[in-house]
């Protein structure tokens, strides 16, 4: 009989037990995921109709629990694009180039930091790092309270906020890196 035990998906590690053996694997890895938000695909969209019902919707997106919508930081609505859209070259887009200068810079940032990325802070860690002036600590419990998140859901904010900073080359979190990283949660607060 094989066993896979379950570890929480922070862990970077997988323990599989058979028998009287048991052997542990790294297990770190970035998810990316996207889905629908309905079975028709079209809820919200505004160029197509929705064929679905709000019961079908709701049924739909509950097939993902809230643990599991916990431990993903970063909750984007895409909507879809108009063939005009899709054609159309913006001078406004950041460049590729720019994206990899900060991204490098932000990195290097967190290496000479804690030798590690933020996405790895432990709490200790997050509490020297991902300190809040008294305002931002406001928002944040306004924030908790009004979505009621969880713990990790805080801690999850904390480092995203952050490296949103790091992106932006700011000593500190500022209020538009808390509020930016909190917009990141709004999927946990329609569940």
């Amino acid at each position: 009989m094989l066993e896979v035990l379950r570890e929480p998906l922070e862990s970077g590690r997988i323990v599989i037990s058979r028998a009287a053996k048991q052997a542990e694997f790294p297990a770190s890895f970035q998810l990316i995921a996207a889905m629908n938000p309905c079975p028709c695909g079209y809820w919200g969209d505004v160029q197509n109709n929705c064929r679905c019902t709000s019961e079908q919707v709701q049924r739909y997106q509950n097939k993902l629990s809230g643990p599991f919508l916990d431990r993903i930081d970063i909750h984007i609505d895409v909507p879809a694009l108009s063939h005009r859209e899709l054609q159309e070259s913006s001078d406004i887009i950041e460049k590729s180039d720019a994206v990899k200068k900060r991204i490098i810079a932000a990195q290097q940032c967190q290496n000479n930091r804690r030798d590690h990325s933020n996405a790895q802070l432990t709490n200790k860690e997050i509490e020297q790092d991902c300190h809040l002036s008294e305002q931002n600590q406001a928002v944040l419990q306004k924030t908790m309270e009004k979505m009621r998140l969880s713990a990790r859901a805080y801690h999850r904010i904390l480092k995203l906020a952050r490296t949103i900073a790091d992106l932006d080359d700011s000593e500190d979190i500022q209020l538009h890196h808390l509020t930016e990283s909190i917009s990141y949660r709004r999927a946990d607060y329609f569940q």
